[in-house]
């Protein structure tokens, strides 16, 4: 039920929706002008201020490219992945190409605020480009997605309140990415020794795998908790990864897995997939457990095996004709020689390690907050739930 005032219409009544063209690549004359050219990969959720390529003005009049101006809504229709019905406003005078939508509203409608619209509704708009047997999404569709259309005041006062949240989020985002970028510093500096933590000078020691690490090939253990080894969570109860259970209901074979362990998925080790395991249970016998000896800080493993050098030690010692068999069995992997300081400068460099993270997780869990926050604001706000006073907002808003 909308509120007094506000209507809901055909997305095709308050906007002409219609597609570019992409100029024949054959043609030289056509490519590397002044004249943006967005393809749907760059169709992100954003604003577009440049783009990867340029077409001429001849590419322009050769082809079914148009021009479009500054708050053209692009959504892009067809797409790999997640790509498709992702929207962007256009900062700039740009082209697109044939598989991206461009959206032009009408006079008395804010562009900010249907991106916001829009945006928000992307899943819902994914599952209409589903439905009669297509996979894609067409002007067709579009023209009939149902908008709610508040008054023009209103609409931009709902966009200033949503950008408040937009720049909490990128703001969130940079400092987020400045600090992953911070953390591979580190790793850089000090898991190759080139920078050494102060009071450590022993000089580094190279040892094989096998040195630092025997394999635990316990099985028919049944009675323990069955659990998953993730990319990003780590070690974690089978329950909580939240997609249906595939395991064998004979686990006798499985491997047992104890706190302290490191399990490494052995077909994917080449491609950084293990981790230090806090539980005791089980895992499938697609991995491999490792047991750290006395040689080795445990912590300061998860960390050398996530470091790309070493991983790229893994890629070259797996074993198998191509990359959908590739494996590294424990036999294998004893064998690689890693150079690494004593025990007590191990621990230390896996604390400033784990201090970097939890600088990460930190900014993680704000920005998931603003995120939902915002969220939950657009489904007051967008639906008309929660109304604007013209002359300023109801309560004051603004990101925690």
């Amino acid at each position: 039920m909308l509120p007094e005032g506000w209507k809901r219409l055909p997305l095709g009544e308050i906007a002409q929706i219609t597609s570019g063209g992409t100029p024949d690549r054959s043609e030289p004359k056509y490519w590397g002008g002044d004249i943006p050219w967005v393809t749907t990969g760059e169709i992100q959720f954003n604003t577009i201020t440049d783009t990867a390529e340029k077409i001429t003005e001849a590419g322009l009049k050769g082809s079914s490219a148009k021009l479009f101006p500054p708050g053209t809504l692009l959504m892009a229709m067809y797409g790999q992945g997640k790509t498709r019905g992702q929207v962007a406003k256009l900062g700039i005078e740009a082209s697109t190409n044939q598989n991206s939508a461009a959206i032009l509203l009408g006079p008395q409608q804010h562009a900010d605020y249907y991106y916001h619209f829009l945006s928000w509704k992307y899943e819902s708009i994914r599952e209409f480009g589903n439905s009669g047997g297509v996979s894609h999404l067409n002007a067709g569709l579009l023209k009939q997605i149902a908008v709610p259309c508040a008054p023009y005041s209103e609409q931009r006062i709902i966009s200033g309140v949503l950008k408040t949240w937009d720049d909490a989020i990128a703001t969130s985002e940079k400092l987020l990415a400045n600090s992953r970028r911070q953390k591979q510093s580190l790793m850089q500096q000090l898991l190759t020794g080139r920078q050494r933590l102060p009071g450590f000078a022993i000089g580094w020691q190279q040892y094989r795998l096998g040195r630092l690490f025997n394999e635990r090939v316990e099985n028919g253990r049944g009675d323990l908790a069955l659990l998953s080894i993730t990319r990003e969570e780590g070690v974690i109860p089978r329950d909580g990864v939240g997609r249906k259970d595939t395991s064998n209901d004979d686990k006798s074979k499985y491997l047992r897995i104890c706190p302290g362990d490191i399990g490494y998925n052995t077909m994917r080790m080449w491609q950084g997939v293990s981790a230090l395991s806090a539980y005791e249970g089980i895992i499938s016998p697609a991995y491999t457990v490792l047991v750290p000896t006395s040689l080795i800080d445990a912590r300061f493993a998860t960390y050398l095996f996530k470091f790309d050098p070493i991983i790229h030690l893994f890629y070259r010692y797996s074993q198998g004709l191509v990359s959908d068999t590739w494996n590294l069995k424990y036999s294998h992997l004893k064998t690689i020689k890693v150079t690494v300081p004593e025990r007590k400068e191990q621990e230390a460099i896996a604390a400033v390690l784990r201090t970097a993270d939890q600088q990460i997780a930190l900014l993680e869990s704000k920005l998931t907050l603003l995120n939902d926050e915002k969220r939950a604001l657009m489904q007051q706000l967008l639906t008309g739930k929660r109304r604007v006073r013209l002359s300023g907002l109801e309560a004051e808003e603004s990101p925690s």
